[in-house]
């Protein structure tokens, strides 16, 4: 499935497409540019309200500093990617390296994505090395789900093999034309070299996600939805 699969992506020829609400939620800075810029990019593009939060500054994040000056720099760095691709940053206040899930901590959450009344929701993968990346999902899910977002989750990997584990995509998004749009938000990280991120990682992850889907460059998502039916596993 590629970019047309997705809620307000598809090309109006001749009609409207209604403004959506679309919010990604990413347990650090970079975390939500490494794995879909390119398709939030894509939909503030096409006129739809999109809205980044992170679920922490960053705050551990750079070698010699403390963290309030981390924090400082990693939200202006947030900031600059989220111009380039046209989002709103928003901050849940949690902490890099303690975030916590429990009802507390999801409620909050919940509360800025209610704030914003999103139609559609990206999440990173829960099957991940990193314990905030894991937070970051469940808190994300947990809201989602009291919140009925209508095309509930959207879930995308970070780095897939040593942090997103297991991750098996049932949607692509074909983000070619704007995919020097992504290697400039992640490069706007300057603090974690999103250059070398990009040379490093998401480039071999944007060129093989675009093999699977047959474009130049994907972004690959797990959508969460039970209206594919009823699946039999073999001799059961």
């Amino acid at each position: 499935m590629l970019a047309r699969a997705l809620p307000g992506l598809a090309k109006s020829e001749g009609f409207t497409v209604p403004c959506l609400s679309v919010v990604c939620v990413g347990a650090h800075p970079d975390d939500p540019e490494s794995g879909c810029a390119g398709t939030l990019a894509l939909y503030s593009g096409l006129g739809h309200h999109v809205t980044v939060i992170y679920l922490t500054r960053g705050e551990i994040g750079i070698k010699g500093k403390s963290m309030l000056e981390a924090a400082a720099i990693r939200t202006k760095e947030s900031e600059a990617a989220c111009k380039i691709i046209g989002a709103k940053p928003v901050f849940a206040g949690q902490v890099d390296g303690s975030t916590e899930f429990n009802l507390t901590r999801a409620g909050q959450l919940m509360d800025l994505l209610s704030a914003e009344d999103p139609d559609i929701m990206f999440a990173q993968w829960p099957i991940d090395t990193h314990p905030d990346h894991i937070v970051a999902s469940a808190c994300a899910f947990w809201a989602s789900r009291h919140l009925q977002i209508p095309a509930q989750c959207y879930f995308y990997e970070v780095n897939t093999g040593y942090q997103s584990l297991g991750f098996s995509p049932n949607l692509y998004v074909d983000i070619t034309s704007v995919k020097e749009k992504k290697i400039e938000a992640l490069s706007a990280h300057v603090s974690q070299d999103g250059i070398a991120l990009w040379e490093h990682y998401h480039q071999v992850i944007a060129d093989f996600r675009g093999r699977e889907a047959g474009v130049a460059a994907a972004e690959a998502f797990f959508h969460l939805s039970r209206d594919s039916g009823f699946i039999r596993l073999p001799g059961v």
